[in-house]
């Protein structure tokens, strides 16, 4: 069974995908989020540590929405346009955990939406 997850306490999707999906009440998709913030709709302005907090606190609201949080997150997939804002994204994201930390990539890529700097998915699993 697939429900699809909304929140108007994160971004909205700027395109043609859900923000999440939940199989079997389970299994969490959701979508790679940036640095918006839900109220303006804006890209937070600032370092690349203030848009890793708004991007964590964006995927937040959607684990919350499912009845999940952090704890439940198994795998995270990080894309950076630079990689040397590696160690300043790290410390905020790793922040946001309390150990038993997810399976994890980071990859550097040419451009992200909205032309910021870092955007996050996760799985998360009850």
């Amino acid at each position: 069974m697939k429900r699809i997850i909304y929140t108007e306490n994160t971004s909205k999707p700027i395109g043609p995908y859900s923000q999440g999906v939940l199989i079997d009440e389970k299994t969490l998709y959701v979508s790679g989020c940036v640095g918006i913030i839900p109220a303006t709709g804006e890209v937070v302005a600032g370092t690349v540590q203030d848009e890793t907090k708004q991007v964590m606190q964006n995927l937040q609201s959607i684990l919350k929405a499912a009845g999940m949080d952090f704890t439940n997150v198994v795998k995270a997939t990080i894309f950076l346009t630079d990689l040397n804002d590696f160690t300043l994204m790290n410390e905020i994201y790793g922040s946001f955990f309390t150990g038993d930390f997810p399976a994890r990539e980071t990859v550097q890529v040419s451009k992200l939406p909205k032309n910021v700097r870092v955007e996050i998915s996760v799985i998360a699993v009850k």
